[in-house]
């Protein structure tokens, strides 16, 4: 103790004193100590005071003040005598740095009253670098292990930043200054930088980054050497933390210091080439952010490497392919010089075999043009990708790709923006795009585009005059297509509206009887249909019609949105109120979502009162044309029709929002235009107006009153089309709906209508002017056409004298004379009609007012007869009437086209359509065949038309669907094609009205006609049809019989496609019912040689089906019921219990299978046969298929009399309505 010399001021330190003495002395000689400069010989003597600092007594004295003290008075002494410490064995040199680093715990609370002295301890510390000291240890490693793990754990935001400098100059040049780093320590430090520990512990985090951009040179090698053992070497340190977290610790290197990676990286290679599937997936996901990311350079420093990855897009693996596709968004953001590359990737991945990355594909160009709008809309390719995605197998990609589309149609065409009208112009398609997917078959692709129609291609929270200049910029520039998808959905919207409203009437009764709990049931069961997944929303319906019930606020909420007149407005005001009241809007509310989808289905949001006014104001400005035109974005030559005909759609759909005294008067004031398309479709919007409100009702007659004599002119002095439209006006305005009622066919009820004083001045102004050569003598002939349909019993006489007389007699069966001027040219066969001459327009229009007439009176036998014969003579002369020869190839065209066409029409109404013979009917077969290609296009489509229309009164009956049989021998593949379409569409449609009868019928009074319905017995009627074909000659012509095979697998094979459909029995029992009858329509001279071609068409039909579907003997009673044949082309044999089992096609040209078959001349040839050619196909005949006889199971017995046309339609099948 006495060796010990003490600083000047400063008291000895020994054991025995107290400890608030000991801690008094200690700071007297720890603030001399803080005085002293470093000198070499000057301290000397205070070397042994040193040493005693270092007793046991000191350092692990019980008081934290004695040893914070202590500590600092140690670096103290560090720093006077540095570079030379009076500490030379290395117990000491460790036993004081263990010391310090547990006294550093002290930095841990600034608020503690010694955290001064503490930082002193560590502002010293780092000032001297004093833990360089510890290199000279054997086990330093330990050491600084220890002094990184106590900063990293008392690092935190309370810290200031001064204090983090220190821990900063503390650590950092025991990196810089090492030999080398154990891989522990890295561990320890890089640990920090990754998850989990990169959140839990920020400011470990930020230190440790501070520190790798500091000392980054000395961390490269070890980096180097721990990153070539675990990528190259493949053979990891398991013990360290990094280890699993090599490819997070690599993205987080190439944040702080991307220097340390330089020789790291180009090692990924390896990795993305591996054939481990999830290294690969690591390494990609990985250099996917890397690349990918915003002001990244990887990508020009590493060109070998980016391409490599660029191969991971056509991975074999689905998840690496998903991860490339996903981070192509973001290097379309954030590398603008990789979009070619990029885009090209995503083109080949957009076929991809995985939906899941077709999905990602979508998504990434999607998300890319919500961040940046520009970069997709200004690039064809990426929006093509989208396009064809549309079309993808899989709902959720073509929801994603068609709500993608809209967002940039909306963003480009209807949000205010910068962009040019050429790059407008590029995305404009986008719209038909997006009224193409109405044409899907499932019902989310059409709900998906009515939401697109009002929320991205008319958004409905617009201004109503920014909305109809959208909506009319829709309309006025889709195509074809787009167009009847856009009217299609307004239709079926409209309907929905209707259907929801009658349910939702019923809930307003005052008492919930079970008969009104029925029709609830009905209407709801039906209303579940025009919603996905039926049965799951019919639930959520009978849930909401509960509440209903319950809740008045919300039935009037739902009334309001139904109302016809409501504004866009209110609807959707209304319809937040409601959904409030509905629940919370989540994903999981099943409740919610359902009724929400219900609504939209059913709201009007597009249009109301004041956006029509506003629309009729923009017509008329189009019409007059000027700058408003463009500012639309519409071509001012269509710009005026274009809106004319979207008006009149809006007319039907949305008729109470044209009641407004300014709207009508504004809509009679643009009939004073002279373009000729003006007056015809403003017309016919009124027409649509009067179906819902005649004008004779409304408060103010004057406006039927000022439109009746404008209609006067159109319909004696206009266009033949401004005539039609002119009658139809005032005739369906001028009936009250107080007594008006309308049959199937459009027109008022006979015995209710109510004649306009203007038809009396039409009529007399007609039965004085109209005559051959007059003026506006074809406008005549349709006025005079349309009032004979439309008040067929209010000018009868006059009407049948001028049919007689103006029509028949003085145009129809005149001679043409023998000098014509027009321009057709003698060999040509076809042109188009407004280039025929005058005078057979007048007699097209003729043909057409005399069919317009039979369909008036209806029930006129004896004149139906009469001009099915003028008709069928036209037919029959190939349109030359009297074979004169004067008319050129193209009027014989249209004119034998036109008789035709009023035939199939006039056959279409029950009575006066039942007068037609079977010669006619098979003459008239005949223009299926006819020699010009349109003709046959014109009258197919015609045909399909008239099967379609109103099933199952008001359209032609079964019977003209033998005509398709015809088309087997079709010439023109693509109208051949066409063809087989309408067969399909009228086989389905059959077929369903039947389903819906056979679910809903209550008794089977009506069962016993649906055989006539059946588009399975259409066979009955195309076996005459090819029996007088001209080109079937020889029931044994080899030739002749395979033309006849293409004829009748035309019709078999839609009639075969659907198994559950199809019953073999009902087909063998009709074919061997037809082999034991006669052809009707034979002379004496050929009527075995028609018997015999009608015979072998009946084995050549069982042939076909053999083949197909095989045949099951088990099976033929499965249609028991006996069949009726029509007397109109079959009858009995002469004699009686006639038999004729006998096989009238040669066998040695069909092979019906084993070859054994061909030695039987019996029936059981086509059993043999088809048994051993198609055994896989008996299952459709097994009687345990519970769907074999779902058609057939509503037909019932039916009577002897012959199933004409009469017969078809006079006991046609109906679906009662719901009581």
């Amino acid at each position: 103790m006495a060796d010990i010399v003490y600083p000047n001021g400063c008291r000895p330190l020994v054991e025995d004193l107290g400890t608030d003495e000991l801690i008094r002395r200690l700071k007297t000689l720890a603030n001399v100590l803080q005085t002293m400069d470093q000198d070499d010989n000057l301290h000397q003597q205070y070397i042994p005071l040193a040493l005693h600092l270092l007793d046991d007594f000191f350092m692990q004295h019980p008081s934290r003040d004695v040893q914070l003290l202590i500590a600092c008075c140690i670096a103290d002494v560090l720093r006077v005598y540095a570079p030379e410490a009076p500490y030379k064995e290395q117990d000491q040199i460790k036993a004081i740095f263990k010391f310090f680093i547990k006294q550093l715990h002290g930095l841990k609370d600034p608020r503690d009253p010694s955290f001064k002295r503490y930082f002193y301890l560590l502002e010293n510390l780092a000032f001297v670098k004093s833990f360089n000291m510890c290199f000279e240890l054997e086990d330093c490693q330990e050491i600084f292990y220890e002094l990184f793990t106590t900063v990293f754990k008392l690092i935190n935001d309370q810290h200031s930043h001064k204090v983090k400098n220190f821990f900063l100059d503390v650590l950092s040049p025991l990196i810089t200054e090492a030999d080398n780093l154990s891989v522990e320590l890295l561990d320890l430090i890089l640990i920090n930088i990754v998850e989990p520990n990169k959140s839990t512990n920020k400011h470990a985090h930020e230190l440790t980054e501070q520190l790798l951009v500091k000392t980054g040179d000395a961390f490269e090698a070890t980096i180097k050497l721990f990153f070539n053992r675990s990528l190259v070497m493949d053979r990891p340190n398991s013990k360290l933390s990094i280890t699993g977290k090599i490819y997070d610790l690599i993205y987080e290197l190439n944040q702080i210091n991307s220097d340390l990676l330089v020789s790291v990286l180009p090692q990924l290679e390896n990795k993305l080439l591996s054939t481990d599937d999830a290294e690969r997936l690591k390494a990609t996901t990985l250099l996917a952010r890397m690349f990918s990311e915003k002001d990244s350079q990887l990508s020009k420093k590493y060109p070998s490497l980016l391409r490599t990855f660029f191969g991971r897009f056509c991975d074999i693996t689905e998840p690496v392919r998903v991860k490339c596709v996903q981070s192509s968004m973001h290097f379309l953001l954030n590398h603008p010089h990789l979009q070619p590359e990029i885009t090209e990737k995503l083109r080949l991945r957009h076929h991809d075999l995985d939906e899941l990355v077709r999905y990602e594909v979508v998504m990434a160009i999607v998300e890319t043009a919500k961040r940046n709008f520009e970069i997709v809309v200004k690039s064809p390719e990426l929006l093509e990708i989208v396009r064809e995605r549309t079309m993808d197998k899989k709902y959720k990609i073509r929801r994603d790709a068609m709500n993608g589309l809209g967002y940039i149609y909306r963003r480009a065409i209807c949000e205010p923006n910068d962009l040019s009208a050429e790059v407008k112009q590029q995305v404009d398609w986008i719209k038909n795009k997006i009224m193409h997917g109405y044409y899907k078959v499932c019902l989310e692709d059409k709900l998906m585009v009515e939401r697109l129609l009002i929320t991205c291609l008319v958004p409905y929270k617009l201004a109503p005059e920014e909305r109809m200049k959208k909506l009319y910029h829709l309309l006025g520039d889709l195509d074809t297509n787009a167009t009847k998808a856009f009217v299609e959905l307004q239709k079926n919207q409209m309907k929905s509206r209707h259907t929801v409203s009658d349910w939702i009437k019923l809930h307003h009764s005052k008492e919930f009887t079970p008969r009104v709990l029925s029709q609830l049931a009905a209407k709801q069961s039906n209303i579940a249909k025009l919603l996905p997944e039926p049965l799951k929303a019919n639930e959520f319906l009978t849930q909401f019609s509960q509440h209903l019930r319950k809740d008045a606020q919300l039935l009037r909420c739902i009334n309001i949105v139904l109302k016809r007149d409501v504004s866009c407005r209110e609807c959707a005001d209304t319809m937040s109120v409601l959904l409030k009241k509905l629940g919370a809007h989540v994903m999981t509310n099943l409740y919610y979502n359902t009724v929400k989808m219900l609504v939209e289905r059913v709201a009007s949001v597009m249009v109301d009162k004041e956006s029509i006014g506003v629309l009729i104001g923009l017509i008329e400005q189009c019409i007059q044309g000027g700058d408003i035109c463009n500012e639309i974005g519409i071509s001012p030559d269509e710009a005026g029709e274009r809106g004319l005909k979207l008006l009149s759609m809006l007319s039907y759909v949305f008729s109470a929002h044209f009641f407004t005294d300014t709207s009508l008067r504004r809509l009679i004031s643009l009939l004073s235009y002279d373009h000729e398309y003006v007056a015809p479709l403003v017309l016919k919007t009124l027409t649509h107006l009067g179906r819902y409100q005649p004008l004779i009702d409304e408060a103010n007659p004057a406006i039927l009153n000022e439109l009746a004599p404008i209609c006067k002119d159109f319909a004696l002095l206009g266009t033949p089309k401004q005539a039609k439209h002119a009658v139809r006006c005032i005739f369906v305005n001028s009936q009250s709906s107080s007594t008006a009622t309308t049959d199937g066919g459009g027109s008022a009820s006979t015995t209710t209508q109510t004649v306009h004083p203007i038809f009396n001045e039409i009529i007399e102004e007609l039965r004085l002017k109209l005559a051959p050569n007059c003026e506006h003598q074809r406008t005549k002939i349709v006025t005079l056409g349309h009032i004979a349909y439309n008040m067929p019993q209010a000018f009868l006489t006059p009407v049948k004298n001028m049919i007689a007389r103006r029509i028949v007699k003085e145009l129809l069966i005149q001679e043409v004379p023998a000098q014509r001027d027009h321009d057709l040219s003698a060999d040509s066969d076809w042109c188009e009609q407004d280039e025929l001459p005058p005078d057979t327009l007048c007699k097209l229009d003729a043909l057409k007012t005399m069919a317009r007439w039979l369909l008036g009176l209806r029930s006129d036998e004896h004149a139906a007869q009469k001009t099915f014969r003028m008709l069928a003579a036209f037919v029959n002369q190939r349109g030359d009437l009297l074979a004169q020869n004067r008319l050129c190839g193209a009027e014989k065209s249209w004119l034998r086209l036109g008789a035709a066409c009023a035939m199939l029409k006039v056959c279409e109404q029950k009575g006066v359509g039942d007068q037609y013979s079977a010669e006619q009917y098979l003459q008239l077969s005949q223009l299926m065949e006819d020699p010009v290609l349109e003709v046959r296009e014109i009258f197919a489509r015609k045909l399909h038309k008239g099967l379609g229309r109103s099933l199952p009164r008001n359209c032609l009956p079964l019977d003209f669907m033998g005509f398709y049989v015809l088309s087997g021998m079709e010439t023109n593949r693509k109208l051949q094609d066409q063809i087989r379409h309408y067969v399909e569409a009228d086989v389905n449609k059959r077929r369903e009205y039947l389903k819906t009868v056979a679910m809903t019928s209550p008794d089977s009074s009506t069962e016993s006609q649906s055989l006539h319905i059946l588009p399975d017995y259409m066979l009955a009627f195309a076996i005459p049809v090819l029996v007088h074909d001209p080109s079937y000659t020889n029931h044994e012509d080899y030739v002749q019989l395979r033309r006849m095979e293409k004829c009748l697998r035309f019709i078999l094979e839609p009639l075969m496609a659907k198994r559950e459909s199809f019953v073999y029995s009902f087909y063998k029992q009709l074919l061997q019912l037809i082999k034991h009858r006669e052809y009707s329509q034979s002379s004496e001279k050929d009527r075995m040689q028609n018997n015999y071609k009608m015979w072998a068409l009946c084995d050549l039909a069982m042939h076909i089906i053999d083949a197909k579907v095989g045949q099951c003997d088990g099976n033929s009673s499965a249609f028991s019921m006996p069949l009726a044949l029509p007397e109109m082309y079959y009858k009995l044999p002469a004699v009686a219990n006639f038999q004729n089992n006998e096989i009238y096609i040669p066998l040695d040209v069909y092979t019906l299978g084993a070859k054994a078959s061909k030695a039987s001349a019996s029936t059981s040839s086509h059993a043999t046969a088809a048994g051993t050619k198609r055994p896989a196909d008996l299952a459709i005949l097994d009687d345990d298929n519970s769907q074999e006889n779902n058609l057939f199971d509503n037909i019932r017995a039916a009577d002897t009399t012959e199933p004409s046309a009469k017969r078809t339609r006079g006991g046609a099948a109906t679906a009662p309505k719901s009581s």
